[in-house]
This record gives C-alpha cells, structure tokens and sequence, in this order.
C-alpha cells in the first residue's frame, strides 16, 4: 500500500523509542497480561508483565517517587502532560498504579515495584488534604499540590477505586488502604455529594472550595466502588453506603434515560433548571463508555434487585441500535440527537469493560467471584492474595 512513513513510525516504536503513558500502559498492558497469566496460567504472560513493569520504573526517578505520566521507554526519560498544572503528576494516573505493582513483586520477586507504590502513600500521608480532599494536581519536584481541584470523575476516579481494591486484594489486610479509602469517601460525601430539587443524588466537581454542578459520565463508576465497599465500612454506615450507592446508579441511569438514543452523555448537570442532562455541545457524545454498566454488574451482584439487569438490558439494545455499524461499534457524537451521527470509532475499553461487565451482569456470582477477584480499572480481573498461601494459577478457581 506504500504506506512507508506509517511502517517506519511502527517499526521506531517496536524498536522502543516510544514514549506511552505509564497510567495507560499499566491498566491495559500489565494488567492485562497480568490477568492473561492467572486465568491461563501459562508462563509467557508472567514473564512478559514483568519484562514491562520494569521498562515503567525509570518514570519513578522524581525528587519525590511520584512517577512522570510520560515516559520514553527506550532513554527511561519522563515528563508530565504540558498542560497539567505547572508540571503536575495526575492523581488518577499515579494513583492508579498499586494492584498491578503489588502483583509484579509478587510474581517476580522484585520488592521494588511495591515500595513504589507504597512511598506514593507516605508522600500523599504526608500532605495537608484541603477538607480532607485530595487535589488532581501534585507536582512531582517539590511534593506539593497543583491547582486546588477535586473529582471523583476524569483526573481523579480510579485513585479512590484503587484504595478500596487495594484493601480487598490484601485480603483485607492493607489497613493503610481500607483507611484512606473510608476517610476519602468520607470527604467526598460531605464537599461534594449533593441532591438535586427533585431528590437525585449525583457528585459535583470541586474548584478550590466552588462547586460545578456537574457529574461526568466517569463519575458514574463511584455507585459501584460504595456498593463494593459498603460492608468494610463501620457497622452504623453500611446501610447509608449502600443506599448512596443505589441513588447514584438511579442518578446515572436517569442520564441514559433522559436522552434519545438512551446512552449516557460524557457529563451531565445539575443548574440552570436542568437535571441529569447535558447541556454544552462538548458534552453530548457517547464512546462507549463502561461506567454505569460497570455500576450496574456491581449492584446486581451486591443487591440482586432486577432492575440493574433490566437497566443493563436496556444498554445492550440501545448499543445495538445505535453503536452498532458494519466494521463493529461506534461512539455518537450527541445522544439526544433523533438519529445517531458516529465517531467512527471502538474504543479499546469497549471490548476490556463495557462488554465485560455487560456479561458479567448476566452471569451467575461464582464466574470470577468477588471474594476470590479484584477487577483492576480496565475490568482485568486479578487474584486477592491470600496471606496463609502462595496463590498460584492452578489454586485460583
């Protein structure tokens, strides 16, 4: 096809003179070939996570242990997005680092991976949290907070899941994790939990001490997360978790209702009279994210209520509609459009997540069951690992 620029381009990033992302490469590549070896248990999976780990742990070289979100895997030079807040690490993205690790030193032998993970806790123990929140924003040089800005959607989300899951996997020994997780909840649900007029529950974005009404459809994955936690929580606020958690998933499901084609827009809001809708036209597309579905698995599975698989039925056939076009899936460009105008493109997390949870809302319990796996934040299902034995792929059920 004379594509030479194009062979060229793949053949430098074969030969590792590339520089990827270390949050993305971690929750798809490791985690994923992390997940390939305890479900197989074939031995090339193993070998390739750790061969990649350690290609990621040249982004911890920083004055602090906060990892680059950049790095060129073949010089080992890091750096930061340039448009993140004077040169900031992002919480979500060296936060969302510690089950794989955990897994890599335990498959390897490494304790290096861990005690990466495990200093970004004392650095993050260390600062003053504004209300007990933890800003999006930390610069990696001088161990302070960025911008004063807080979400529990894009920048910040998978922070929290991985406290809690963090707990769960340590076969609920990781206290540290279990108390970071309860008291940033805890935060969460005094600054930024609200109710909207007509009694919908939804988590807004916190701008130095202003809140924006609005929840992204990322946020969405939160009802879960609280549902899963709920019964490690203190015995007086299991049911409040559990009943917060149930309100949020009605408050994200009323997202895809509200809309014509019944997907959720990328964020929607609470102001100006309007309810669970989206109202800029930068925020009316659907790319087929997982979230709410994602949301639903977890409370049926918590809960077994019908409507979660009725609501996760309703999704499936709104893809089918809408989504589905000759080559596979497409993303819409406005949800509340009367026929769908596609992106043209299925994004990867399509076939990890969405698709996943969506078949797990329809399995029975004991199909990756909850107390022997954790879900990593691309739905790659990793083993707790039990104190009293040395879990290996066989003894994984």
């Amino acid at each position: 096809m004379s594509l030479h620029s194009i062979l060229y381009q793949s053949k430098m990033w074969i030969l590792g003179n590339a520089e990827v992302s270390v949050f993305e490469v971690n929750i798809r590549f490791v985690g994923g070939l992390l997940s390939a070896y305890y479900l197989s248990g074939k031995e090339v999976f193993r070998q390739k996570a750790v061969e990649l780990g350690e290609k990621l742990l040249p982004a911890f070289k920083t004055p602090t242990g906060i990892p680059w979100a950049l790095l060129n895997l073949k010089s080992g030079i890091g750096r930061n997005w340039p448009w993140a807040s004077g040169g900031s690490s992002i919480l979500a993205e060296y936060g969302t680092l510690h089950l794989e690790f955990m897994h890599l030193s335990k498959l390897s032998g490494n304790p290096n991976f861990e005690q990466k993970v495990m200093n970004i806790r004392k650095v993050l123990n260390r600062l003053d949290k504004p209300q007990g929140l933890y800003p999006n924003y930390l610069n990696p040089n001088s161990g302070q907070w960025g911008q004063h800005h807080v979400s529990v959607g894009g920048l910040g989300d998978s922070f929290y899941e991985y406290l809690l899951k963090a707990w769960l996997m340590s076969d609920k020994t990781d206290e540290e994790g279990k108390k970071m997780y309860y008291d940033a909840l805890q935060a969460i649900e005094t600054n930024l939990m609200r109710k909207s007029s007509s009694g919908l529950t939804y988590i807004a974005e916190w701008k130095g001490g202003l809140l924006e009404h609005k929840m992204g459809h990322l946020t969405c994955f939160a009802g879960g997360m609280i549902a899963l936690g709920a019964d490690g929580a203190p015995e007086d606020k299991m049911g409040h978790q559990m009943e917060q958690a149930a309100e949020l998933t009605r408050t994200c499901h009323e997202s895809y209702t509200r809309t014509a084609m019944k997907l959720g827009p990328e964020a929607f809001r609470f102001d100006g009279g309007v309810e669970a809708i989206a109202t800029r036209q930068n925020e009316k597309y659907y790319i087929l994210r997982p979230e709410v579905i994602e949301t639903y698995m977890y409370m049926w599975r918590l809960t077994h209520d019908p409507k979660y698989r009725e609501w996760g039925w309703e999704a499936i056939q709104a893809l089918e509609q809408h989504c589905k076009v000759e080559g596979g899936y497409s993303g819409i460009r406005d949800v509340y459009a009367s026929t769908p105008n596609h992106d043209d493109v299925q994004q990867s997390f399509y076939l990890a997540e969405t698709l996943k949870y969506l078949y797990l809302l329809f399995s029975d319990d004991d199909h990756l069951p909850f107390d022997h796996w954790v879900f990593n934040t691309e739905a790659h299902p990793l083993p707790v690992i039990r104190k009293d034995k040395n879990d290996t792929p066989n003894e994984v059920e």
